[in-house]
């Protein structure tokens, strides 16, 4: 394979964890005191319903009425119709975040009150969604039990097929880089004021995805790399040829499937679709961080098993591949 960069990666390693930490760290702090973890109704149970209205009503009077109709706690969001048959209405949602589910006639005297206060502004429900709150929690258990399960099974098949460069380290350095973009996209979801729903479940399964193809990629052209350089060329150069060689494969794959997914969101912005563009913003912040924790990452955390000095030492000797 030809190599167009001659980086070294794992010189740089520790600047590269750096990195990764700090932008954590920020997202932790932000995390904590300005925009804290929303978690959908389908993990808490509970009930959401939308609806529309025309006319020139503040938000204050909304949230009032609306509030004042039920003894509920309630959270709203509103946003814009851009729907072109409905681009005079606006749209507002009711969380019920005491996690459960209201009744239909409770539903009702929201509605009717809503009406009766603003007659003008021909209020109607879209949509509503209930989820009881031990279903809630059953669903939420059974989608973590899927993302350990898929992380156990990457960590199996690497071990597998790359035992001859210490099968089991790799697997388990590959899922250390698939957790920092685990993370990465969990906070897309926080500091973007998105529920955590089904939708964050997809897209890190997605990105999971994605991400581990391009750091199995880098490892078969480490083993190859490794048995054709010979045992007298160090791991660090064996890692840093192998990661130059795919860079530039790495890259476009992340940029076309950037350019899909970015189709996507701008039609989801467009018509105001929040289901899609809750799935197709964290996806392109995701598959960047699956593109830079696969080179940056995996591989510099796999050599650093195998000889710390190498990536923390610019002067210690090089270690030669056995």
């Amino acid at each position: 394979m030809r190599q167009f960069f001659h980086i070294d990666f794992i010189k740089k390693a520790p600047i590269f964890f750096g990195i990764s930490l700090g932008i954590m760290l920020v997202c932790l702090l932000i995390n904590i005191f300005v925009f804290p973890t929303r978690i959908d109704i389908q993990f808490t149970g509970g009930t959401i319903v939308k609806y529309s209205y025309s006319g020139d009503l503040t938000e204050k009077e909304v949230s009032d009425k609306a509030q004042a109709a039920t003894k509920d706690m309630i959270s709203f969001t509103f946003s814009e119709n851009l729907l072109p048959a409905d681009s005079n209405s606006h749209l507002v949602s009711l969380e019920f975040t005491g996690a459960k589910a209201i009744s239909v006639d409770e539903l009702d005297t929201i509605t009717k009150a809503m009406q009766e206060a603003f007659p003008d502004s021909n209020f109607k429900v879209e949509e509503s969604s209930s989820v009881d709150a031990s279903k809630g929690a059953n669903f939420f258990y059974k989608c973590l039990a899927a993302v350990l399960l898929a992380s156990v099974l990457i960590i199996a098949y690497i071990a597998i097929r790359f035992k001859k460069i210490g099968g089991l380290t790799a697997g388990c350095m590959a899922v250390a880089a698939l957790v920092h973009d685990l993370i990465i996209v969990y906070f897309a979801f926080t500091m973007f004021r998105m529920s955590l729903d089904d939708n964050f479940i997809a897209v890190v399964l997605m990105v999971l995805g994605y991400s581990v193809n391009d750091t199995i990629v880098i490892y078969d052209r480490i083993r190859e790399n490794r048995r054709k350089m010979g045992p007298k060329v160090s791991i660090k150069e064996v890692a840093n040829a192998s990661m130059n060689q795919c860079l530039v494969r790495t890259i476009c794959t992340t940029i076309t499937t950037l350019v899909a997914i970015g189709a996507v969101l701008v039609l989801s912005l467009v018509y105001n679709i929040d289901s899609m563009i809750s799935f197709a913003l964290p996806m392109m912040i995701g598959l960047i961080s699956g593109c830079y924790s696969s080179i940056c990452i995996a591989v510099p955390l796999w050599v650093l098993t195998i000889d710390p000095s190498l990536v923390f030492s610019r002067t210690a000797p090089a270690k030669t591949a056995e």
